[in-house]
Order: structure tokens, then sequence, then C-alpha cells
């Protein structure tokens, strides 16, 4: 068991600190800097055209997460959104609603769906596998607290408010840890302000990998070397899935994608 995972099974881990809360404000920095990428994302390798949902963070809704459904769609995706509002937490119907969405976008296509989940949306995602594995193939998550305490975040306090969940028991805490039995990345940053980066680390496995990135947590929908490794991920052909390669371009994807095992 690799040092970050350790630590995010821990019950002590604290909401990041203000000064990673304040640069936050780096995501319009962010998208900037893929909009001058654009160029070299566009080169990034092609998907085979099967449906992609993208599922927003808490409080977010479609609108936050369109640059990044435009970006798959032009690497030649089927691009989805949620369609279920803001995300407001697991209300009543809503997680229902999404396995539903994810079964017809299967049956449309006839193959199987890749979910790319924001924050929260990574969790929905994780929890839609575990109940459609053989429609799903793939779970994307990024900046998504799925293990450690649900409060080692800055906005545990907003998603009570707007969820009506003033607890979580062990039992669904162990649930949450779970991961879904598909192919799974967990797309992270240590400079996220808003969860403990801690509780987005997985246990890696023979299909479950962890790809650490530098950015914020609001900026990791439209930051470059998100959008990157992404594409990177989604474009494995089915049933070929493979750990995401850290090497190449002589050494520069280590400089950009670091390693996430270390302590």
């Amino acid at each position: 068991m690799d040092a970050p995972h350790v630590a995010a099974q821990g019950q002590k881990l604290k909401p990041p600190s203000l000064l990673l809360l304040a640069l936050e404000g780096r995501a319009p920095l962010e998208l900037g800097a893929s909009l001058l990428a654009f160029p070299l994302l566009k080169n990034v390798p092609r998907g085979d055209g099967h449906p992609v949902m993208v599922l927003p963070g808490l409080m977010a809704g479609d609108v936050l997460t369109l640059f990044l459904r435009k970006f798959l769609q032009g690497s030649g995706y089927a691009a989805y959104a949620w369609e279920q509002g803001l995300n407001r937490g697991p209300r009543d119907g809503v997680l229902e609603a999404c396995i539903a969405r994810v079964k017809e976008l299967s049956e449309k296509h006839g193959q199987k769906v890749s979910l790319v989940g924001w924050s929260l949306g990574g969790i929905f995602a994780r929890e839609i596998a575990k109940a459609l594995p053989n429609n799903v193939r793939s779970v994307i998550t990024l900046g998504s607290p799925f293990a450690g305490h649900p409060k080692a975040n800055n906005v545990w306090r907003l998603y009570q408010a707007v969820s009506g969940k003033t607890a979580v028991d062990d039992v669904q805490i162990a649930e949450i840890k779970k991961p879904p039995p598909v192919p799974f990345t967990s797309i992270f940053s240590r400079s996220d302000g808003i969860v403990s980066w801690q509780c987005c680390v997985e246990r890696e496995g023979q299909q479950t990998e962890n790809i650490e990135v530098h950015g914020s947590h609001t900026g990791l929908v439209v930051n470059p070397t998100v959008l990157h490794a992404i594409a990177d991920r989604l474009a494995q052909a089915e049933g070929q899935w493979r750990r995401f390669d850290r090497d190449g371009h002589q050494g520069i994807k280590k400089l950009i994608y670091r390693d996430p095992t270390r302590a």
C-alpha cells in the first residue's frame, strides 16, 4: 500500500489550508492555458466514437462541464451531459436517473459508456459503474474525495446544507471507498484547495490508477494537462486497458505528471 493511500485511510485528515483555498482563483488561468495549448491538444489520441457522460461537481451543472465536453467531442467521442441540473448530492431519484441515462446511452450507441466525474460527480460515476458494470467501459474522476473522512474538505457544510445529508455512517463510507469493477483512473492535484488530495487517491491495482496534475480543484475541467490525460485514458481500446505511461517526450511527461505514489 502506498503512502498517500495509507494517509487517506485515517480519520484525522484536515481540509486544505486557507492559502490553497485562495489559490482556487487560478482556474481562469488554467482555462487560458488550455486555449493557448489548443494546437497541441488537437494532437491527443483520437477516440473511437464511444459515448462519454460527464458529471459535474457540487453545486455545478452542465454549463461548467461544457468546455470539457466540447473537447471530448472534438477528440472523437459522443460526449453527453448528465442533465440533472445542479449537483446537490444524492437527493432522491438522482442516482437512479443517472443509471437510467447510462443504460439509455449504452443501448443507443450499442457500446459501453465511459464516465468522467468532477469532484462529487466522480462519486456518482463510481456508484453508477458499480450498479452497471456491463454498461460502463471506464471511470475517470477529477478531484473526487472517495477515500478518507467526508469532512476533510472545505465544502462539507455546503454539502450538508444543499443535500440535506447531515451525517454519513461508517457503512456508507466503506461502500464509497470500494473501487468500481471497471478500469478506474483518479486524477488529482496536491494543490487542491477544496478537498484533501489524499482523499482522491485509490489503491493501485490491475485496473486502478492515480494521475497527479498541477492545478486547482475548480480548474480540473479546463486544465490542459487534465484534458490530455483524459484523452489518453479514453482512447484505449475496450478490454486493453493499461496504466498511464509517464515516460516519453524526453522526460517532459515526468515533469508534468509527477509520481503520484511519492511520499
